[in-house]
C-alpha cells in the first residue's frame, strides 16, 4: 500500500476535500491522509509515497524533514530544495531568458546592512546606488517588493522618488525588487498541477480578497488564452513546479508574468470559489495519484525543471572525456619495453 501525505497548516477546506477525494477512488493499493510526524532520523524514509507540501515555507522544521523524505525515496511536491533556492528576482531573470515577458525589474541591496556585517563588507557595492538611472529604467508609478515573495507583505505602490525613499526606509534587512507598473485591460490568476493540468482564471487583484475571483471583463478571445496556457506551461517547466500558480497581467494585448512562485498556492474554497475548487482538488488528486503509481521507494524521486536539467546535461557532455585518436590508443595500449638489465 503505497501512502499520499498532505503537510499543512491552519488550511482545512482543501487538505481535507484532497485526502477524501483520492480515498473515494477505490484504488486498492493508494490512499490519503495528513502527514503525522513523529521521529525523524538522518537517512531513514517516511510512509509516504508522495507528500505534498503546503507549509514548509512558514515551518524550518517542515522543510528539513521533507529534504530527508525525498533524499530517502519521497516524491515530495514541490521540490524542496529547489524552492529553498528559488526567489522572485531569479525567476524574472528566467522568464526573459525562456521569451515570456515580465515587468522591468531592479533589485536593490536592503536598506539596513545584515546583522553581523559591517561598512568594510560592502566594499563592493557601489554608493549611492545610480538612483536617477534606476528611476528613469524602471518609470512611475512603479511596486516594490521583497525580492524573495511573502504573500503581498512589504509591498508598496510609488508614484515618485520622494514615496520611494520613504517606503525603502521601511524596509529593514528586506531585499527588495523595484518593479514597473503594468496597467491592465485583464488579468488571470491560472493554477499549473504536474506541468501538466492548467486552469485559466480571470481574476481582478484590486477587488477585496474574497471578490477577486469576480470580474465584469468578457471572456478573453481564444488566442489570448492559448498564449496565456502557453506562457503558465513554459514557467513552470523551466522552474519545475507541480503545484503552482502564475499571475498575468495584460497590456496591450500581451500577457506579463506578475507572479509565478506560488509554491503553496491560496487553494481555499472561501476565496478561489465552488468552482475552482473543485477543479483543484480533481486535478491535485489526480497528479499525486499517478506519482504514486511511478514513485520507486528509495530512489530520487523528485523532479526538476528545464533549468536544473539542462544545465546538468550541458555540464556532463562537457565533462566528457574526449574520444582518443587511433595514435593516441595506441600509443596508450602498445606494451612498454622489457630490456634485460
Amino acid at each position: 500500500m503505497k501512502k499520499i501525505g498532505i503537510l499543512h497548516g491552519m488550511e482545512r477546506t482543501f487538505p481535507e476535500a484532497f485526502v477524501e477525494r483520492i480515498n473515494k477512488m477505490g484504488l486498492k493499493d493508494i490512499k490519503a491522509e495528513p502527514v503525522l510526524i513523529d521521529q525523524v532520523s538522518q537517512a531513514e524514509p517516511t510512509d509516504y509515497a508522495v507528500i505534498i507540501d503546503r507549509i514548509s515555507q512558514d515551518v524550518p522544521f517542515y522543510r528539513a524533514y521533507l529534504k530527508n523524505a525525498a533524499i530517502s525515496g519521497t516524491a515530495v511536491i514541490n521540490n524542496p530544495f529547489w524552492w529553498s533556492a528559488d526567489e522572485k528576482f531569479f525567476n524574472n531573470a528566467l522568464a526573459v531568458k525562456i521569451g515570456v515577458p515580465v515587468p522591468k525589474t531592479v533589485i536593490l541591496p536592503s536598506h539596513e546592512r545584515p546583522t553581523d556585517t559591517g561598512e568594510n563588507s560592502f566594499a563592493n557595492l557601489k554608493f549611492p546606488l545610480s538612483w536617477e538611472k534606476i528611476f528613469e529604467h524602471i518609470g512611475w508609478p512603479a511596486y516594490m517588493k521583497p525580492h524573495a515573495g511573502g504573500g503581498w507583505k512589504s509591498v508598496y505602490k510609488l508614484n515618485n522618488m520622494d514615496d520611494f525613499f520613504k517606503a525603502y526606509a521601511e524596509t529593514g534587512q528586506l531585499v527588495m525588487m523595484l518593479q514597473e507598473e503594468i496597467i491592465f485591460e485583464d488579468y488571470f490568476r491560472c493554477y499549473c498541477l504536474g506541468r501538466k493540468y492548467v486552469r485559466i482564471m480571470q481574476y481582478e487583484p484590486r477587488n477585496p480578497h474574497h471578490l477577486r475571483y469576480q470580474s465584469n471583463k468578457g471572456p478573453a478571445s481564444e488566442k489570448l488564452l492559448k498564449k496565456v496556457h502557453d506562457y503558465v506551461l513554459d514557467l513552470c517547466n523551466a522552474l519545475g513546479y507541480d503545484f503552482n500558480t502564475v499571475e498575468m497581467a495584460v497590456r496591450n494585448g500581451v500577457p506579463y508574468a506578475i507572479d509565478f512562485c506560488n509554491p503553496a498556492p491560496d487553494a481555499d474554497v472561501h476565496s478561489v470559489g465552488q468552482e475552482n475548487f473543485d477543479w483543484v482538488v480533481e486535478h491535485a488528486a489526480k497528479m499525486a495519484v499517478e506519482r504514486a503509481q511511478v514513485q520507486k521507494p528509495g530512489k530520487d524521486n523528485l523532479t526538476w525543471g528545464t533549468f536544473v536539467t539542462r544545465s546538468v546535461a550541458a555540464f556532463e557532455a562537457g565533462q566528457e572525456k574526449p574520444k582518443a585518436t587511433k595514435e593516441a590508443t595506441a600509443r596508450e595500449t602498445k606494451p612498454k619495453s622489457s630490456k634485460k638489465k
